[in-house]
This record gives C-alpha cells, sequence and structure tokens, in this order.
C-alpha cells in the first residue's frame, strides 16, 4: 500500500461550485472522456480491467471484466440487442454513506464516468438509479444532466465523435431490495423490487432482456480519473490484489464521523487518526468493516488491512467500507436487535428463509433485550441463522445474519446475561446515546485533514 492521501474523488468537495459545469470543468473535468472517445471502446474497457479496479458497491468484482461480459455483434444470442448501463445509487444500508456526499459534490464525475462507461461496453442508454427518499440528490442530479446535453456531453454525436449517449435520472420508490442488482432491474422496469433468479445473468438477460452492465456509483465515478491517470496510476495505490483509491465511511462513537478517502489497505486505527479519533471516555468494543450486514470485529482487527482479502482473511468482509464504531456502552444485543429488525422490514417476502427467518430472529433477539430470554434462545439464534444462510434467494437473508452469529463468537455473555437483565439495565441508554460528545460541526468529508 503506498502512503499516500490525496484525495482523488474527493478532491473538489470543498469547492461549493464542484457540483455545476463551470465548477467541474475549471477543474479539469471531462477532459478524461474526451480522452476515451479518442479510444477504441475495447480498449478503455482494457484500460479498467489492467487499472485493477475493483466494484465498490460491495461484492469487489473486477469492473473491467463484468464489463468484457457483454457480448458484442455477433456473440449476442438472438441477434444483436442494445446495451444498458445502469448504475446502483440506491444506496441504504445502515451505515453506508458514501455514494450521496460523491453524487451531491461532484455529480458531473459521476456522469463523466457514465458516458466513458456507456462507450466502452456500446450502450447508447444509461439509467442513475436514485433511492427516491433522496429529493435533493435526483434533482441535483437531473441539473447536472441538463448541463451535460448542453454542453454537449450528452444526447447525438458526443463531442463530434458519432457516439450517441441518453442518461435517465430515475428515482426508485424506496427499498432496500432493491439495492440487489436484479431487484433494481424489475424496479426499473416498473415492477415491483424483487431478486431474479440466475442464470441468464445480467451481462446476457438485463433491463428489458438485454445485455446490461450494473455498477455502483463509486465505481463508475473512478473511471475518468483512471483514464487521466493511466492503469499504472491507479495500481499503484492499494495492495496487490485490492487496487486504488476508495471511500470510507466513517460513523458511530469518533470525533469527526465522515467520509474519507484513502487507498485499499489502510486500517481502521489511521482511518479513527484521520477522524480525530474516538470520543472522549471512549472505548473501542466492536466495529462494522463494510455496513450492518458484516460480520461484526474488535479491537483485536483494529490493524487488519482494509482490503478485501484482509478483511476477508479476518472472518468479514469489507463490502461498502462502512466503518460504524461503537464503544463501551453499546449493547451488542441492542445493536444487533435493531439492525435486524431492519432486514425484517426491508425483507421483500419471495422466499421463506428470508421472510420467515428474519421474523423469528427479531422475536428471539427482542426476548434477550428485555432480559426475559429462554434456555436454549442463543442455540435457537445460530440455528435459524443456520437455515437461512446460503438458503434465501438473495444475499439479504446471508446479510441479516452475519451480525448476529459474529455478535454471539465475540459476546456471548451479553447473549446470556439477557437470559435476566434488560439490556438497559446493562447499558444504560443515557450514557451509550449515539455521537454524544462527538464534534459534529468538525465532521471532515474528502479524508484531507
Amino acid at each position: 500500500m503506498t502512503d499516500t492521501l490525496t484525495p482523488v474523488l474527493s478532491a473538489d468537495w470543498g469547492n461549493d461550485r464542484a457540483w455545476t459545469l463551470e465548477g467541474y470543468e475549471s477543474s479539469g473535468g471531462y477532459k478524461a472522456l474526451r480522452e476515451a472517445l479518442a479510444m477504441k471502446p475495447d480498449d478503455v474497457t482494457t484500460l479498467v480491467k489492467d487499472s485493477g479496479l475493483r466494484g465498490r458497491g460491495g461484492a469487489g468484482f473486477p469492473t473491467g471484466m463484468k464489463w468484457s461480459f457483454i457480448p458484442q455483434g455477433d456473440d449476442q444470442p438472438g441477434g444483436a440487442k442494445p446495451h444498458y448501463l445502469v448504475v446502483n445509487a440506491d444506496e441504504s444500508e445502515p451505515g453506508t454513506c458514501k455514494d450521496i456526499p460523491l453524487m451531491m459534490a461532484t455529480p458531473h464525475t459521476l456522469i463523466e464516468g457514465v458516458i466513458i462507461a456507456s462507450y466502452a461496453i456500446r450502450a447508447e442508454q444509461a439509467f442513475i438509479y436514485v433511492r427516491g427518499e433522496v429529493l435533493h440528490v435526483v434533482r441535483r442530479l437531473r441539473a447536472a444532466v441538463r448541463e451535460a446535453y448542453e454542453a454537449g456531453y450528452l444526447g447525438k454525436d458526443i463531442q463530434g465523435s458519432g457516439f450517441n449517449c441518453d442518461l435517465v435520472i430515475h428515482a426508485g420508490a424506496g427499498a432496500y431490495i432493491c439495492g440487489e442488482e436484479t431487484a433494481l432491474l424489475d424496479s426499473l422496469e416498473g415492477r415491483r423490487g424483487q431478486p431474479r433468479l440466475r442464470p441468464p445473468f445480467p451481462a446476457v438477460e438485463g433491463l428489458y432482456a438485454c445485455p446490461t452492465v450494473i455498477n455502483n456509483v463509486e465505481s463508475i465515478a473512478s473511471v475518468p480519473s483512471i483514464v487521466s491517470g493511466g492503469a499504472d496510476w491507479f495500481s499503484s495505490m492499494g495492495t496487490e490484489k485490492s487496487k486504488g483509491m476508495t471511500l470510507y465511511s466513517l460513523s458511530g462513537h469518533v470525533k469527526a464521523p465522515g467520509q474519507y478517502e484513502a487507498p485499499l489497505g489502510i486500517t481502521l486505527r489511521q482511518v479513527l487518526e484521520l477522524g480525530g479519533g474516538l470520543r472522549e471516555g471512549a472505548e473501542l468494543k466492536f466495529w462494522t468493516p463494510g455496513g450492518s450486514s458484516t460480520p461484526i470485529l474488535t479491537t483485536e482487527h483494529l490493524d487488519i488491512p482494509l482490503d478485501y482479502e484482509g478483511v476477508g482473511a479476518a472472518g468479514s468482509m469489507l463490502g461498502t467500507k462502512a466503518l460504524q464504531i461503537f464503544d463501551q456502552t453499546t449493547s451488542v444485543v441492542r445493536a444487533v436487535l435493531r439492525w435486524t429488525e431492519f432486514y425484517k422490514h426491508e425483507s421483500c417476502g419471495k422466499c421463506t428463509p428470508c421472510r420467515e427467518g428474519t421474523w423469528w430472529l427479531v422475536q428471539t433477539l427482542e426476548r434477550l433485550n428485555r432480559g426475559e430470554g429462554k434456555e436454549g434462545d442463543i442455540e435457537l439464534l445460530l440455528d435459524l441463522c443456520d437455515n437461512i444462510l446460503g438458503r434465501a434467494f438473495c444475499a439479504l437473508g446471508d446479510g441479516a445474519t452475519s451480525p448476529i452469529t459474529s455478535a454471539i463468537t465475540y459476546f456471548r455473555s451479553e447473549f446470556e446475561a439477557g437470559m435476566h437483565t434488560p439490556s438497559w439495565e446493562l447499558f444504560p441508554p443515557a450514557a451509550s446515546t449515539l455521537f454524544e460528545s462527538a464534534e459534529l460541526d468538525n465532521a471532515t468529508v474528502g479524508g484531507s485533514e
């Protein structure tokens, strides 16, 4: 891992005009697009593949490889079909808060990435699927799209290249399940958002049964910098298998929660230093490396590299790099209950393991939280998780089980205490109020300390 902390994605976040076309162009915006249009589409895909960029939405799948799966010309089953690019901006997992700040601060970074990616996969129609509740983001993106059309960066014959590309900002109805890529496609087509059976995969039959690439906001927003800086520059950051810079969302019992940009492979200890450390009197108890759907970790994992391999070796997942920090005043049982209530509420109901399993998980956790647990409740939780994990239709079920099983592994004694003592007696709410004493006014974005 390189030691550089020079911001790339967040370089202009301190400029209150960076969200406008004028402000974006003043710092070199759309230069990468002109460079990409001078290349062959396949060469752009190769460049992204060589850079080592991996999907920033959680799975970490190589972005350039995903683009190369799109069948071209005679390779397409059933003859030539239109190609589509879909950007997944349905950010809604507890703790995850990197894409919305990016879209608010520099929407043209994403739009430029969309046009370059569309050119690479030969798609003339692209969509950005945004969570409907974040209306301010929808408005800002639509304003930026209008500017891009007026400047000739979108529409017909972009910059005289002969390439056409239209972009639609689509506001979803608000469902966590639509963050799953096939459920997002169903929602985009006007149906209830529920995951699809695969195969066929979206690269072959995605939106409107046509070849489709679905990427996260941060993944696509990273593309212009790769075109400008080159594959070697991008891969010089990060670790051997996890290349480049990324955005870490730091929240919880810290002095300066916010978004911090750093190379993959940085440690939580280093990120906490960027965030001013824990709040006064706080001691780290547990944390999530990638949002509420990833197994929790503890103080013994402070120095593991925050990359896909390092976090995986520690028994968790990097996910969306949502670092939620909890100190000694937090009840693990209560925290896990709140997350599980979220997954129960957001289950689409399509499959029995998730629909029924998350309901029973909540019932059991509520008993333990009230101090009314029954003998065998911990074993019941583990058995329920075992019957959900790997058996649900999509990853929502797996995500619901991860914090529970890991919490029991590291803090079984707290669950045992739930047999006779309510969590609020062990951890009084007044002492564990989130962000108590946190210096919220000093929250930093961009990692430019």
